[in-house]
């Protein structure tokens, strides 16, 4: 199994309020990803963090192999998402696979 984790951080531009509501859109456009991208075993945003935290999201989604990953990350339902609901909003990425055994 393959895991890809993804940490974000919100443009500064935003208010609580609509970052909250950013947030919202995120978490519900990519959790609804879930059978319908080959080999995605598990998809989950976690937005509410602690007020240590450096970043507003995680993304947290396991696949089958590396292969399901790259298949993810050009399929045509998830870079609607990440077109629509994640980019526009975020200042920062940063990304870690690992093979989970």
């Amino acid at each position: 199994m393959v895991k890809h984790i993804i940490l974000w951080q919100l443009k500064d531009e935003y208010s609580a309020e609509e970052k909250e509501n950013i947030k919202i859109g995120i978490k519900q456009g990519l959790e609804g990803l879930k059978g319908k991208i080959p080999g995605l075993l598990a998809i989950q945003v976690n937005m509410d963090g602690m007020p240590s935290s450096t970043v507003d999201l995680m993304l947290d989604s396991s696949f089958t192999d590396e292969e399901a990953l790259k298949g993810y990350s050009v399929h045509p339902e998830h870079v609607k998402v990440a077109d629509s609901k994640v980019r526009p909003y975020t200042k920062a990425r940063a990304c870690f696979d690992y093979v989970q055994s």
